[in-house]
């Protein structure tokens, strides 16, 4: 065996490392835009009137986030590694769009104090995923349900305008999304140790779905617990 060579021992922590450091980065990277695009649009009137003002115009804004997701977790074999990453901060840049208005619904304070919250459950959760000897697979089906059961009953509440069904569904929210930034990070973990450091393609492109994988439990458990810890403007 030629000596120069890595071992597998020796490949798969450094693969590991690149990979969720990559992961982690990306995601930072699309909050930071999150955060600017929703500050931003909701200094604008404009903006803000075009946006809400109109339906149609949100409503494709948000069809147009479903159309991102699903053309980055379902095509990420497919598309380049730029073409994939443009795609991540664009869908970044149009949900801060969209969430710019709990910029006028809740107090600045109240919206911090909740990110900081939120980023303490996330961080904890996912150096729990990441270093914890316990298979988390088995987690998967009781979240899913968990999800698919929170998309249900948000989607009765918008017409019953239940108080008590929003709390219900707020404090469940919390708890699946903590559970999927373990189960997701784990996930990812796995994926990492046996990430190809040879394809930089394809380890651009892993990167990039665990970023939006994280992004995407990091935001939900942050509006779950806004619906706790936000207090509305007067």
């Amino acid at each position: 065996m030629n000596q120069n060579t890595p071992s597998s021992a020796q490949t798969t922590p450094e693969v590991l490392s690149l990979f969720m450091r990559g992961v982690y980065q990306w995601m930072a990277a699309g909050l930071c835009l999150t955060a600017l695009a929703a500050y931003f649009t909701a200094g604008s009137a404009f903006l803000m009137d075009l946006i809400f003002g109109n339906p149609i115009v949100l409503i494709m804004l948000i069809v147009g986030e479903l159309g991102l997701v699903i053309a980055i977790s379902a095509g990420i074999n497919k598309l380049s590694a730029s073409t994939a990453s443009f795609l991540f901060l664009l869908y970044s840049t149009l949900n801060g769009v969209v969430l710019s208005s709990l910029l006028n619904i809740y107090t600045g304070a109240s919206i911090f104090t909740t990110f900081l919250v939120c980023a303490g459950m996330f961080v904890a959760m996912s150096v729990y995923g990441m270093f914890t000897q316990k298979d988390l697979t088995g987690w998967g089906n009781m979240l899913f349900m968990g999800l698919v059961g929170i998309i249900l009953a948000s989607v009765v509440n918008i017409f019953l305008q239940s108080p008590g069904l929003e709390f219900a569904i707020s404090g469940i929210g919390v708890i699946v999304f903590v559970g999927l930034t373990a189960y997701d990070t784990q996930k990812l973990k796995n994926m990492g140790e046996s990430a190809p450091l040879d394809d930089q393609t394809a380890l651009r492109r892993g990167t990039i779905l665990g970023a939006l994988t994280l992004y995407l439990d990091f935001i939900n458990l942050f509006l779950m617990l806004l619906r706790f810890l936000g207090e509305m403007k007067e």
